[in-house]
């Protein structure tokens, strides 16, 4: 019986000492890493659910996380039809920002600063493929606009999604680490500080964390928005196709109905018209009344974003004085727009 209790306290003290130990490593690794975080702010226009739909400018949150060369990484979602875009750093630094890279069908995106604090401290990006389930990971965000909050937790499941961009197929990290309203953005980091993740969204029935969020993973991001270099539309949109097809009376089997439309940004300039009437159509809130995109250079949308990287190509290749040209479903009426494009 002695020996026995001699074994378990040997064995608490060396639990005790992991424990020690890997707290320990997590606070030294945070610490190096949370200056890279950002919180991301925007302004965008939204339509107020009143009997005669009214404009108004909203605040808007999320997080982020600088790379390289002033570059910040963070979800399409919370930028892609901003107005306005101002990055804070950990010190109360705040520097205006610019959307340069989209891809929201994978709801990742990339902002250059105007200018970058002579402190800031770029993140090192990881192999996300060589992360495994039950890898410890841990998130830096700003929920409900706590900037630089942590959340540990564990690489979940790997989540294949049923989105591809040519070659490149979508992927998603599945965690327990706590992610909420203003996390997304952030970056989520392996145990030696690099970022393997862009957080995305969670699964909830509260609308509070409830164990399930996702993270597309930084190859993903890599490849979409620095090799591909995913052009940034202004346009936040919801792509429509089977029944959606019929309800609205489109001539073909998807398009992109435009929900709003960020300020002197491409769309803008091209002259597309964002909704301008907020709706609820089996169960799924839109906003009615706007441009529905049928093409792009010629190449047209279809719903499963096959032709996505097609469209980034074409419009990457569009030189300043160039004609870029749009098809699209207007008040029932197929219209053809074009607009020079500018310098970039």
């Amino acid at each position: 019986m002695k020996n026995s209790g001699f074994l378990i306290l040997t064995a608490l003290s060396a639990l005790t000492l992991a424990s020690t130990a890997n707290g320990q490593q997590l606070r030294d690794v945070v610490r190096q890493v949370d200056p890279s975080v950002v919180v991301v702010k925007t302004v965008e226009k939204n339509v107020l659910p009143v009997p005669q739909s009214m404009f108004v400018s909203s605040p808007g949150l999320g997080s982020g996380v600088l790379i390289a060369e002033g570059r910040i990484l963070t979800a399409a979602h919370v930028v892609q039809a901003a107005d306005k875009i101002e990055v804070e750093f950990v010190d109360g630094q705040v520097a205006p920002a610019k959307v340069i890279a989209s891809m929201p069908r994978a709801d990742v995106a990339m902002l250059q600063l105007d200018w970058v604090p002579h402190n800031a401290v770029p993140a090192r990006l990881g192999n996300s493929d060589k992360m495994q389930v039950g890898d410890d990971v841990f998130i830096i965000g700003a929920p409900y606009g706590i900037g630089h909050s942590l959340s540990v937790g564990h690489l979940s499941a790997r989540r294949p999604a049923n989105v591809s961009f040519g070659p490149i197929k979508l992927e998603m990290f599945q965690t327990d680490a706590a992610v909420n309203k203003g996390n997304s953005g952030g970056p989520m980091f392996n145990m030696a500080g690099e970022v393997v993740g862009v957080v995305s969204y969670i699964l909830s029935q509260s609308g509070g964390f409830e164990g399930l969020s996702f993270a597309v993973t930084v190859n993903v991001a890599q490849k979409l928005l620095i090799n591909a270099k995913g052009f940034w539309s202004g346009i936040d949109g919801v792509i429509l196709s089977n029944e959606w097809v019929r309800i609205f009376n489109i001539p073909q089997p998807a398009g992109l109905l435009v929900q709003r439309i960020a300020d002197n940004s491409p769309a803008s300039r091209i002259g597309l018209i964002g909704g301008s009437y907020r709706s609820t159509i089996a169960g799924m809130d839109l906003l009615t009344g706007g441009d529905i995109i049928l093409s792009v250079g010629g190449i047209s949308v279809v719903a499963d974003g096959s032709t996505t990287l097609k469209m980034i190509e074409y419009l990457n290749s569009v030189k300043p004085g160039d004609t870029m040209t749009l098809k699209v479903l207007r008040a029932g009426q197929i219209t053809e727009l074009a607009a020079v494009a500018p310098p970039r």
